[in-house]
């Protein structure tokens, strides 16, 4: 199996040496996505927006290797403050159908942005 590079416009490029997203068979790894606004840089205030953001830049990558939310099946998020577990949770939930993905959600310092997630997708074809 040959890795594939995943990359978008529609998502924040990468600041360093790492790829948006990884294709492995049919499996796609992204990237830990902030709440950047791919087009204009711009960070939304709350930890719901900034959700919301970050997972349209993670559905854009997907999107790029034929996937969508319905696909993941693992989340990571890194929130900068525990306490706003409630308010992210309730937006999150607003993106994946049921069954929802595996999650881990833990408390890390980000640099200046509230919210981070990376995701674990795939799809099954006719051949698996």
């Amino acid at each position: 199996m040959t890795r594939e590079k995943i990359s978008t416009p529609d998502a924040p490029q990468p600041a360093g040496n790492y790829s948006q997203g990884i294709r492995l068979g049919n499996l796609v790894w992204t990237a830990g996505f902030g709440p950047q606004d791919p087009v204009t840089g711009e960070i939304p205030e709350s930890v719901a927006d900034q959700t919301r953001r970050v997972l349209r830049n993670v559905e854009a990558t997907l999107a790029e290797a034929g996937l969508d939310l319905g696909d993941v099946v693992k989340t990571t998020v890194h929130l900068a403050d525990l306490a706003d577990f409630a308010e992210f949770d309730e937006a999150y939930g607003e993106f994946f159908p049921y069954p929802k993905p595996a999650r881990t959600t833990v408390g890390s310092q980000l640099a200046g942005i509230k919210v981070e997630i990376d995701v674990v997708a795939g799809r099954l074809t006719n051949d698996d």
